[in-house]
């Protein structure tokens, strides 16, 4: 089996990562304030992990970062808890639907939302960002880097033009949260969105938002946190204001983990190995005769993802062809990213993405260059 689809979640998980999970499992108990042992060593691990993220993502403290399942359940969090209608809010047409869709529900109660358009190359133009802002605009949400293409967005500098314009700037790390360095005070980031399972290589339910010190949220969800259980309301201090129920402990020890292994392998080094081989695979298939790449490669700094068609061929065949004949799995369709398939005029055919972990080898690489290349020859 070669599995290239990490973008989707990477499935070679550390060692460490899943003996961390099994040992929550027959150790760990509810962290929501027990007295007992069980509890207080959750309680503590969790604390930790908590420490880890702000530190990895430059944000105020461990008490800015809320747990949550994924990245969509994040940007709802945010999105729905901090616009109101009559906020006007800016995004991009790079988006997931996990940002559109909750901006599309927010739209239906008066929120006004305006699409950066994207290029045939998949890039923004950020002179239209800034032109975009009005007086009611509220905020600024994009990704960092598209899940279809992999071209990124330069956080600093958007978050320059949010700063200048005293505007809110909520951003969606799916795709590089422990891939590429990402600083909140640098990049004036307020609102930061991550998953656990794609880069930083932890367990799938596993999640979380990054506040700033001032953002104030409208919690999504309500009930037990274990403090104040008196009250009718639910705490606002954070991180239990964005925290109802039992986290996912079991989840976040392997998330604990997962950080201590990109630690200590270094994450730039993890990148680099990731970068040089989805490089040789875009140089491979982009020589191809019948093969067309997505996305901008005139930029070094990209996701390792590299989306692909063959001639006219439905993406879903050309995937099934790889899986059956060649074994190797890649994500084929819409990749829930409706408006940059459109920009790159691909709604209809959809397209073949490969996204590369550094669990990858070479030798992984160059069967997939070969075996697009038989396919575009034989199909």
């Amino acid at each position: 089996m070669i599995y290239l689809d990490n973008a989707a979640t990477t499935l070679h998980k550390p060692e460490e990562v899943i003996e961390a999970v099994a040992n929550a499992m027959r150790h760990m108990g509810n962290p929501g304030r027990g007295a007992h042992d069980v509890s207080l060593s959750a309680a503590r691990m969790v604390y930790e992990t908590r420490e880890r993220l702000s530190k990895l993502f430059h944000a105020d403290g461990a008490e800015c970062v809320a747990f949550t399942a994924n990245s969509t359940m994040s940007l709802n969090i945010a999105i729905q808890g901090l616009l109101k209608p009559g906020d006007h809010v800016i995004t991009t047409a790079m988006e997931h639907n996990s940002v559109l869709r909750p901006l599309y529900l927010m739209q239906d109660k008066g929120v006004e939302l305006t699409i950066i358009p994207a290029d045939l190359k998949g890039n923004i133009r950020y002179e239209d960002m800034e032109q975009s802002v009005k007086e009611n605009t509220r905020a600024v949400i994009c990704t960092h880097a598209s899940n279809l293409t992999g071209n990124m967005i330069d956080l600093v500098r958007v978050g320059n033009i949010c700063a200048a314009h005293n505007l809110l700037f909520m951003v969606d790390a799916s795709q590089t949260a422990g891939i590429f360095p990402i600083d909140m005070k640098h990049m004036n980031i307020d609102v930061l969105c991550f998953t656990g399972h794609k880069g930083l290589m932890g367990p799938q339910g596993t999640g979380g938002i990054c506040l700033k010190k001032n953002v104030l949220i409208r919690p999504l969800l309500v009930g037990g946190s274990g403090v104040d259980s008196y009250s009718m309301t639910h705490p606002e201090a954070m991180p239990t204001a964005l925290e109802a129920g039992t986290l996912n402990t079991h989840g976040i020890a392997g998330l604990h983990a997962a950080l201590s292994y990109i630690d200590k392998h270094g994450m730039d080094n993890l990148r680099k190995k990731e970068m040089w081989m989805m490089w040789e695979f875009y140089r491979g298939v982009n020589q191809l005769p019948g093969v067309t790449v997505y996305g901008d490669f005139k930029v070094e700094q990209r996701a390792p993802i590299v989306t692909i068609n063959i001639h006219d061929f439905d993406s879903g065949e050309v995937a099934d062809e790889l899986f059956m004949n060649y074994g190797i799995h890649v994500r084929a369709g819409v990749h829930c990213a409706p408006l940059i398939h459109k920009a790159l005029g691909t709604q209809g055919q959809g397209a073949v993405r490969f996204s590369f972990s550094h669990m990858n080898t070479m030798k992984e690489v160059k069967q997939a260059v070969s075996s697009v290349g038989e396919i575009a020859k034989t199909l």
